[in-house]
């Protein structure tokens, strides 16, 4: 008997919990469904499930064994979309999630570009700062910004920004000029609640490693209202640089210590492992990477 089809009977009914279920899914009876399994369980000479009238539930060599077939059918999967999607052409709904400040700030004029580009595709934005669930709420693909991408996803980088210690010239005039992290304690600050520091800002000095406790006297969730309020002289913020660029640009905001290096952060296309990439996907993650290579934020420092 064919061990992909074994496997893919397999995995079937892993995901229906049924043998009905998956045999309705699959388009074979039930006793065919059945027989695969039990032929690829006396093949490898262990009990992947347990039966019962009710329920079905996996060993734990069939929870070893689920995992590593999955890897196969979507090695298998993308193999093929490999081959075939070159001479296909990119079409149907992208669903995409996009963090808020970055989708409004460099993202949102994008989309026509896109679209012109790629007339068989069409896009159902969501901009949302939470980490969505991408097989569950049905995204073909999202942009991540974070240190690493997740371990669970397939991810492709599309850029990177380095994190900038910024305040605006009459604060500083104000309140003076800070040299070493420690003088923020002396200082207000403004933080950002969903960043990946908390309050434990980390900087790479001349002389090794600083990590400071902040207490924010404005906090946000939004980055844009953070930069904005640094910007009227609310006091020091720590944001990426494609938040900040333009500002620093026209004298709103000033960098500050720019010898102790804060985090960079890797901008990144996810989406998931058990899915092949479409044309209209592959489109899509090409034209960001293009788009945002020669971004002006991106600029060396210094």
């Amino acid at each position: 008997m064919d061990k992909f089809e074994e496997m893919r009977v397999f995995a079937a009914v892993v995901d229906a919990g049924s043998f009905v279920k998956a045999s309705d899914a699959l388009g074979i009876s039930k006793t065919a469904a059945s027989r695969y399994v039990s032929d690829l369980e006396q093949r490898l000479g262990v009990r992947l499930m347990n039966r019962t009238t009710r329920r079905l539930s996996l060993t734990q060599e069939g929870e070893v064994f689920n995992t590593r077939c999955r890897e196969i059918l979507g090695s298998i999967a993308e193999s093929e979309a490999e081959v075939s999607t070159h001479a296909e052409r990119a079409g149907g709904l992208l669903k995409v999630s996009v963090p808020v400040s970055f989708g409004l700030t460099h993202i949102a004029q994008l989309w026509a570009g896109f679209m012109a580009a790629h007339p068989a595709v069409s896009l159902d934005v969501h901009l949302a700062d939470r980490v969505v669930d991408l097989v569950d709420e049905g995204f073909d693909v999202a942009i991540r910004i974070a240190r690493l991408p997740d371990s669970s996803l397939v991810s492709r980088k599309l850029a990177s920004t380095r994190m900038v210690l910024c305040a605006s010239a009459a604060y500083l005039h104000e309140r003076g000029v800070p040299e070493h992290p420690a003088q923020l304690s002396q200082h207000d600050v403004i933080g950002y609640s969903l960043g990946s520091m908390g309050d434990q800002w980390a900087f790479e000095g001349p002389s090794g490693p600083v990590t400071v406790r902040i207490s924010p006297r404005l906090r946000t969730n939004n980055g844009n209202t953070n930069v904005a309020a640094a910007a009227m002289g609310a006091g020091i913020a720590l944001e990426p640089a494609f938040l900040v660029a333009a500002e620093l640009d026209a004298g709103r905001l000033v960098e500050l210590m720019p010898e102790y290096k804060s985090i960079e952060l890797g901008i990144y296309a996810v989406f998931p492992s058990r899915r092949f990439m479409l044309p209209k996907l592959r489109a899509f993650i090409d034209y960001l990477s293009h788009a945002l290579a020669g971004a002006q934020w991106q600029r060396p420092q210094g």
